[in-house]
């Protein structure tokens, strides 16, 4: 990453000078350090170990400095008091050993600026490199060492690692840097304060998160990362600006973005292109009049084997690139209560922190009692429209029967139009009220809180789209209109989402961006506004809400391709020229129209990728349940529907029982993936048997360490050892981080 500044209006100061001693640590540019960094941190090393260095460096941090690199924007609201403010800003520039975050604050706009420009009640904040350097420790991210081995970071063998240089700005990406400032900002507990000053209605208890508090308290209105426009100028050089089919560049997404931005962009440009067999061979079954038996058996068997190669496959080059990002052999941290839990102040009993607690059986009662019966009726009422639509379709048919034109012939597809076009509106407004529904139940875990969101909206998803293309299917055996419905319902639901996801935001934002300009230069500012002029137009885009709606959208297009592939082979073809425009639309979306979103490291794709190999089961069933029901299948058993069945059965099984021994077949991690990691196990076991023939005072000393650094309160004895011996090792960093 280049600390430099990111626009003209952020200073570059002179170049620090370093004092005379064995460790002239410099600073990168626009950054600044206090010269008086303290003895060498190889001499403190040498005097009191690891943890005596990191202390002695961090409490020579100078956190006053008035000009640095912005990395992130705080916004607070209008009326916030004086003395909050000053408190929030003691608290992030405070040392940490008196419980701040030890990072550089200052407000977008000094006194003179004030009367100049409107004041946004906009804040700054930044950190020097060796403060990123040991946050980076800190969270636990990991690099490549210089042999080639990925290994958690850490300050005091920071010269082992691949282009680390003491002049290089370029170690940390500034993804990593903004979500290092991010885990810090989080990171601020509150102490000794019973609520935060000047809102006695704000509450606080030892332990308590402040960022989360002031958000929720809406004192905080927002925090986010900065653009850097110049890498941003770069990226998209190399992304969308030319139409043209190439490889994404996910190394660069993922330096910009983070891994879990890089991952989706990864996986929409592999299934893209795993789609490119099935369209080649489904266009000539489409083109061609051939023989329906032999369209439905050979096409649809080749599905079936696509589905499940392509999704292991999948995870082997998954396992590849988190592996070469270091998000592979990140593991576990204590995951916190989400912001939104709520519930009567007590003592955890793992934790022995306080913090509210409420009890499991209300929440399973408002998940039994309210949720799903809410969920069904949602469900219900999603059927009750499909079958209004098909007396759309009936009246729709039966007018064109009786007139013959042409006009009437057009009049066929505007039932599936419409339908289209409600799915898409039912879809979203039933994604409010899950979101609403999953936050009342009262998770106390962002994961859990993300699992029962997404079995809420899949569920509705998958029946809302695909109820209509059953009911055609197997009830009323219409293979035309199925091949109709399908088709209308695919193409309608691609353009929407180009023209409601991308399209249209990004016309509003360009409008809300002339705005700004017009407004900035109308004060006819007597100094540099450009940072201004980005930071305020980038507080006012609207906030990136994750990749759950775009994974959605593959998911649902991967079921219209593979549920029904027999009956309509054009539908890989259409999902393939959508996901070409797709990548360019969504790189548009995320540098352009949303606010930067913070990185989060990723080591796969999570839920989805179950969701997806749910989907291929269900598409053996659907598949086997059309052949079997084909004229064709049915002139071989005339006589009896029974023998039929049984074998429709027998061959849908034996196809089961091939695609699970082709997936267990498939490793899920490539071979020299698999040595890496056993070797990295291995030495860290070795480490551990090191530091246990120590003596055990010396391990003893160790474990206040390892409980401070991985929130190990809730481990076991042999874990906080593990965890001790690990640390002094070197071999796996002092904190580890929970993924997706």
């Amino acid at each position: 990453m280049r600390l430099g500044p990111a626009t003209p209006s952020a200073r570059r100061l002179p170049p620090h000078r370093p004092r005379p001693a064995p460790y002239p640590e410099r600073c990168s540019p626009g950054l600044r350090v206090s010269p008086a960094l303290g003895p060498a941190p190889e001499d403190v090393e040498r005097r009191g170990g690891r943890l005596s260095k990191m202390k002695v460096t961090l409490s020579a941090l100078d956190t006053h400095e008035s000009s640095f690199t912005p990395l992130v924007v705080i916004e607070l609201a209008q009326d916030v008091k004086e003395e909050t403010k000053e408190w929030l800003k003691n608290r992030i520039i405070s040392k940490k050993k008196d419980g701040g975050a030890q990072l550089l604050f200052r407000p977008l706009l000094n006194k003179y600026e004030k009367e100049t420009l409107e004041n946004q009640n906009l804040y700054l904040v930044g950190a020097s490199k060796i403060r990123l350097l040991l946050g980076a420790e800190a969270v636990g991210l990991v690099k490549e060492c210089n042999d080639n081995t990925m290994r958690a970071f850490t300050y005091g063998t920071r010269h082992t690692f691949k282009g680390f240089d003491d002049d290089n700005d370029d170690f940390l990406t500034m993804a990593e840097c903004q979500f290092i400032i991010k885990h810090e900002l989080e990171n601020l507990r509150a102490r000794d304060e019973k609520m935060i000053p000047g809102y006695p209605q704000a509450k606080l208890y030892p332990g308590k998160s402040l960022l989360r508090r002031l958000l929720t308290s809406g004192i905080v209105i927002q925090v986010f990362p900065l653009h850097d426009n110049e890498a941003l100028k770069k990226l998209e050089d190399s992304w969308y600006t030319r139409f043209t089919i190439k490889c994404q560049p996910t190394d660069s997404i993922r330096g910009y973005f983070g891994e879990t931005i890089a991952l989706y962009f990864g996986f929409l440009e592999y299934f893209t292109f795993a789609l490119i067999p099935m369209a080649v061979i489904g266009l000539p079954y489409y083109l061609f009049v051939w023989e329906d038996y032999d369209k439905y058996v050979i096409f649809a068997s080749f599905n079936l084997i696509w589905s499940t190669v392509i999704l292991e496959v999948w995870k082997r080059g998954c396992a590849s690139m988190t592996y070469r990002w270091g998000t592979l052999v990140m593991k576990r941290q204590f995951e916190e209560p989400r912001p939104g839990y709520h519930g009567v102040l007590g003592i955890n009993p793992v934790t022995g922190r306080e913090e509210p607690l409420y009890p499991s059986y209300k929440r399973q009662l408002r998940i039994y009692l309210v949720s799903l019966p809410f969920v069904c009726l949602c469900l219900y009422f999603s059927l009750f429209v499909m079958m209004i639509y098909f007396d759309m379709e009936a009246w729709a048919l039966g007018l064109h029967e009786s007139s013959g034109s042409e006009w009437t012939g057009i009049l066929l597809y505007v039932p599936s139009i419409i339908y289209a076009f409600v799915i898409e509106i039912m879809n979203r407004l039933y994604r409010y009220a899950a979101e609403f529904l999953t936050s009342w139940e009262n998770h106390r875990l962002e994961s859990a809180y993300q699992n029962h969101l997404i079995l809420k909206v899949l569920v509705f998803n998958f029946l809302n789209c695909f109820a209509s293309l059953f009911y055609i299917a197997f009830v009323l055996r219409d293979m035309k209109l199925l091949r109709q419905s399908l088709a209308t319902l695919l193409i309608t639901s691609q353009i929407l989402n180009q023209v409601v996801e991308s399209l249209l935001p990004y016309w509003l934002q360009r409008k809300h961006h002339m705005q700004v300009k017009r407004k900035v230069q109308a004060l006819k500012a007597d100094i540099d506004a450009t940072l201004y002029e980005q930071v305020v137009l980038e507080k006012e885009m609207g906030t990136y809400l994750g990749t759950f709606d775009d994974y959605l959208e593959l998911f649902l297009q991967f079921g219209y391709v593979s549920l029904f592939s027999c009956v309509y082979p054009l539908a890989a073809t259409f999902a393939v020229l959508n996901n070409l425009t797709e990548v360019n639309s969504d790189a548009l979306k995320m540098c352009r129209v949303f606010k930067r979103p913070f990185a989060e490291p990723s080591a796969s794709i999570g839920v989805w990728q179950l969701a997806f190999e749910t989907m291929s089961v269900i598409s053996v069933v659907t598949n086997c349940a059309l052949i079997g029901m084909s004229p064709q299948v049915n002139a071989l058993f005339p006589e009896s529907k029974a023998d039929l069945i049984l074998i429709v059965v027998a061959v849908e099984h034996a196809l089961l029982a091939f695609k699970f021994i082709l997936a267990f077949a498939i490793p899920d991690k490539p071979r020299h993936i698999q040595m890496k990691l056993a070797r990295l196990e291995f030495e860290s076991l070795e480490a551990l048997k090191q530091q246990c023939s120590v003596p055990f005072t010396h391990l003893w000393n160790l474990m206040p360490v390892a409980l401070a650094d991985t929130h190990s309160d809730c481990l076991a004895p042999t874990q906080v050892m593990h965890v001790a011996g690990t640390q002094a090792s070197g071999f796996c960093g002092p904190r580890t981080r929970h993924w997706k």
